[in-house]
């Protein structure tokens, strides 16, 4: 096959941070740590086979055991918490990669069922829909209001996490502030009814995200430190407000720290809050691109398109999924694996997971415009 040779498979840098390429692996969670949140050797098996990524951020991890979202996903606020990253970031080390580790606090999106503690949030707004527990689908409970010790309290607990990340063996971190977990509920409206100087104006939404990003930049530095974030993403039941307000604010706020990066989910580089955050974010914009189809092309279009609407680096979560060996694929043109969604979340195992075949193991004659079916009746 013919090699491609674009701004993709150039070398960049984070700071303190050689970079082989522009292409990161953007976190998934997966349901594979063990029950108490320890991650596995099947973990470490899974980033390994996927160390040619420029920079992989590993799963969303919990900062504390409140925090926790769903059965089986990983955390870092314990000593066997580190101990099991420790393994991850080694044979990830070993095979030359490069990892951050994602902290992620739940908020609302958690139950009693599974973290045996009732959740805190913003304001006493539940989730508008059931959630995945360790005895099924169950309806979401009213979480705690977050009081202001409870506020500095997490700051604290996201400042140690980091600091156990480092620990473990991580480059750096990355700041969840999206998808409608704890950060991101402080953002919106729909979620964050406070009057105190957490809530109403956009100034105040922000100020909980920034403080904990602050927190952890003061913790392990700045430049070991990036933050992502989802403009306008209503996923669990998330209405912002003031969308095209909120991220430039955020984005001027703490541009001036020198954090690793600013990391956007589903990045558009036609909308406006994009080119309004890329124009305020002084430093290294990570853009994940919106995909209309899983294909070779599909995947180097919408990355070079974000490439030259100003993005610094490319994040990409299921093409990394489905293939270990993302980066040589883009490269050589080659095709994609399917993706199977039935194994994606809550199965366990390493079917979908660490069963994904590399080149060597794909049909010589397929398109490189085509998804290969390598599952049969497995695909979902």
């Amino acid at each position: 096959m013919t090699q491609h040779t674009t701004a993709l498979f150039e070398p960049a840098r984070l700071p303190g941070l050689d970079l082989p390429s522009r292409l990161v692996m953007a976190p998934l969670t997966r349901n594979r740590a063990g029950a108490d949140g320890t991650p596995t050797p099947l973990m470490a098996e899974y980033y390994a086979q996927r160390a040619s990524a420029g920079l992989i951020i590993a799963e969303a991890s919990t900062p504390n055991a409140v925090g926790q979202t769903y059965p089986d996903i990983a955390a870092i606020h314990s000593p066997a918490h580190v101990a099991g990253w420790r393994q991850v970031t080694d044979a990830v080390r070993d095979a030359g990669g490069r990892m951050f580790l994602q902290l992620q606090h739940g908020g609302r999106v958690g139950h009693p069922a599974t973290s045996g503690l009732t959740p805190l949030a913003p304001s006493p707004v539940p989730l508008p829909e059931t959630i995945h527990t360790p005895q099924g689908r169950l309806p979401a409970v009213v979480p705690w209001e977050m009081t202001g010790e409870d506020i500095r309290t997490t700051v604290a607990d996201f400042a140690k996490a980091a600091r156990n990340a480092i620990d473990a063996g991580f480059e750096g971190v990355e700041v969840h502030s999206a998808n409608g977990h704890l950060l991101h509920q402080f953002l919106a409206r729909n979620t964050n009814l406070r009057t105190d100087g957490y809530g109403g104006s956009v100034a105040a939404r922000i100020r909980f995200t920034a403080e904990v990003t602050e927190a952890v930049a003061a913790e392990i530095g700045a430049g070991r430190t990036g933050l992502r974030v989802s403009p306008g993403n209503t996923v669990n039941g998330i209405a912002e407000g003031e969308t095209e307000e909120l991220y430039p604010a955020l984005a001027e706020r703490l541009g001036g720290l020198g954090l690793a990066y600013l990391h956007l989910v589903r990045s558009d580089p036609d909308t406006e809050v994009f080119r309004s955050v890329r124009a305020a974010w002084p430093g290294v914009l990570i853009g994940n691109p919106v995909l209309s189809e899983f294909t070779t092309r599909e995947v180097r279009r919408a990355s070079e398109a974000l490439l030259a609407a100003g993005a610094d680096l490319i994040a990409l979560g299921r093409p990394f999924l489905a293939n270990p060996d993302l980066v040589a694929r883009l490269r050589l043109g080659a095709p994609l694996n399917k993706m199977r969604d039935r194994y994606f979340m809550y199965v366990g195992g390493a079917t979908g997971y660490t069963d994904y075949p590399a080149l060597d193991d794909q049909p010589a004659d397929a398109s490189s415009d085509s998804i290969v079916a390598l599952d049969g009746d497995r695909v979902a």
